[in-house]
Formats: C-alpha cells, sequence, structure tokens
C-alpha cells in the first residue's frame, strides 16, 4: 500500500512510560496502514497494546506515556508531533472515536441532540439550524427510529444498543477520515453486538473512512475486519487478510488463539489452551517475547527479536518463517 492511498500509517511507533525504576516500553515499533473504506481488526490479550496503540495515534497517552520513537501520518500528514492545540483540532473532525461503553461518551445531563450539534459546529461552518438537521440526518442513517423526535431526548432514554447508535452518530459528525473504535460492542448483548458491527462495517463503506477496530472477540473480527493485525506484549506479531489469518495463522500465538476458540459443532476433546501468561512490561523476555510459552521456540528465539516476514497472505514476525517451517 502507498503512502498517498493509505488513510493513517504507523510506522516503527515506540510507546514508553519513564519512571523511577526505568522505563517501561508498551509499545515496540509498531507499524500498519489502513486504506479508505478498510477496517482493520486489532486483536490480542489484555495487555498486548491494542487500545495503547489507538490512544497513541490520537495524542491521548496519560502521562508520564509518550511517543519515544516513530511515526503517525494521517492522510499523508505528520500528526504524532503536533501542539495539543493542533491534534485537538483534528479529534473529531479527522479522527471519530467510538469506546467501549457509551455512557462514558455521552453526557447525562445534555440531549443527544444538544451533544451532536456542538460537535457537529465545533468543527463544520454550519448554523445551528442546519446542525440539527444533520444532527437528525445522523441519527436516522445510524438506526434511530423517529429521529426529528428522539433528538430531544437525554442519553438515559436510550437502551445500550442505541446509545451506542448515538456514539456512532457522534464519531460521523464531522465526516473524519479515520474511525478508532475500542472495543465498540463488549457491554452489549449478542445480537445487539451483530447490529453494531453491521452497521459499523457499512458506514465505513459509504462515508469512505478508515476505522482501527480493537477488540479482544475473534468474532467481532471475523464478521466486520478486512485485515486483522495480532499483538502481543506491544509488538505486532502477524498481519493479514483476515479470512486468511483466521483460517491458516502463520505465527505460534495467533495458531493457539484460534485452536482455543470452540466451534459450533460436537466436541470430543478438549479446548487448547495457551500456557503461561502475557509477560508484565516489566519483564518482557529477552528475543522473541512469546518464546517462553511457545512450543517451536529455539534458541535464536531466546535472543533475537523476529522481524515481520512474509508467510503466505500474511505478514508473520517468527523465526520459524525463515527456516520454511509451516505451523
Amino acid at each position: 500500500m502507498s503512502q498517498t492511498e493509505a488513510v493513517l500509517e504507523v510506522e516503527d511507533l515506540v510507546v514508553q512510560f519513564p519512571g523511577r525504576h526505568g522505563t517501561l516500553r508498551a509499545l515496540d515499533k509498531v507499524s500498519f496502514s489502513i486504506a479508505p473504506g478498510e477496517i482493520l481488526g486489532v486483536v490480542g490479550e489484555s495487555g498486548a497494546g491494542k487500545s495503547m496503540t489507538g490512544l497513541a495515534v490520537q495524542q491521548l497517552l496519560e502521562p508520564p506515556g509518550e511517543i519515544a520513537g516513530g511515526k503517525v501520518l494521517l492522510a499523508g500528514r505528520r500528526i504524532d508531533t503536533l501542539r495539543e492545540d493542533e491534534i485537538a483540532h483534528i479529534r473529531g473532525k479527522e479522527i471519530g472515536a467510538i469506546f467501549q461503553d457509551p455512557l462514558t461518551s455521552l453526557n447525562p445531563l445534555f440531549t443527544v441532540g444538544q451533544q451532536l450539534i456542538e460537535t457537529i459546529q465545533r468543527h463544520l461552518p454550519l448554523s445551528r439550524k442546519a446542525a440539527r438537521t444533520r444532527a437528525i440526518e445522523l441519527l436516522a442513517e445510524v438506526g434511530i427510529p423517529a429521529p426529528d423526535q428522539r433528538v430531544d431526548d437525554h442519553p438515559h432514554k436510550f437502551s445500550g444498543g442505541m446509545r451506542q447508535r448515538v456514539v456512532i452518530a457522534l464519531a460521523l459528525a464531522a465526516r473524519p477520515k479515520l474511525i478508532i473504535a475500542d472495543e465498540p460492542t463488549t457491554a452489549l448483548d449478542v445480537s445487539i453486538q451483530a447490529q453494531i458491527t453491521g452497521l459499523l462495517r457499512r458506514l465505513c463503506r459509504e462515508h469512505g473512512a478508515a476505522v482501527m477496530l480493537v477488540t479482544h472477540d475473534m468474532g467481532v473480527i471475523a464478521e466486520t475486519a478486512d485485515r486483522v493485525a495480532v499483538m502481543y506484549a506491544g509488538r505486532l506479531i502477524e498481519i493479514g487478510p483476515v479470512a486468511e489469518v483466521l483460517a491458516d495463522p502463520q505465527h505460534p500465538y495467533t495458531h493457539g488463539l484460534m485452536a482455543s476458540i470452540p466451534g459450533a459443532g460436537p466436541r470430543s476433546e478438549r479446548l487448547h489452551q495457551i500456557d503461561g501468561a502475557m509477560p508484565r512490561l516489566s519483564a518482557i523476555p529477552q528475543g522473541c517475547a512469546f518464546n517462553p510459552r511457545c512450543a517451536h521456540a529455539g534458541p535464536r528465539c531466546r535472543v533475537e527479536v523476529p522481524a515481520l516476514v512474509s508467510a503466505k497472505t500474511a505478514l508473520a514476525a517468527c523465526h520459524l518463517h525463515d527456516k520454511g517451517v509451516t505451523l
């Protein structure tokens, strides 16, 4: 993918947290890109660095967290070096955000219409009347029934799924180039999850926005994403087309994740489990961070960090592919 095609490009992104007892590296040279109209699913265990990546792109890291290396480019423009007032103008206008709990994204004291109108007028040169009209159009677009009436309701009058639809409308209010959706369906029932992921996929295509979908749910990835990026201990370890990665994973960690998912049919054997746990930031092992949990680990894995290399239709950070080993 060329730089002119990508909406978002992340190149060798490093995020660190300096402390009294040393510096903790939360993201270690993470690189990926997202094209217009594409949904990239970012998946991994808790602590893998998924949400941290989204926060770093938006420059929303909590101090003392800092971007210590690499680049973030939005539509070819570098944004990781912008001042706070400059990046604040981009948030909401060029980068929309959808978070896990819609209650934390909506102010309970104001109607959804007031919140939409404020967001629209902050980023677009529209009168209040025109902004209200657009707010109603957005509510209709995300599937809120009777939007001309519901626009004057407060968030508590909406169900969880409907509140998340309002949050999606807020994210789309200024027609952003990029949407970062961080666990947008976790707090919802399964049937509502499917509606929200379907809505997100449709709106992404229609608006031509790039979407970074952060989740731990492989089912959501399978249903929604075009490509999937698998993270482990702050590193990107596999990335490729979602169907191929899920059907034929090329990294031992991804392979273990897929083997641990129950199928729909009868099961005669116990589910596979990956022994051990994700390492703490203060105790990431030398070499490949997954090597203490990997059945294929050899001496090289314990001393040398593997680079992302071609592995069938994906890229995988595993020394096995240097030897032509098939998982």
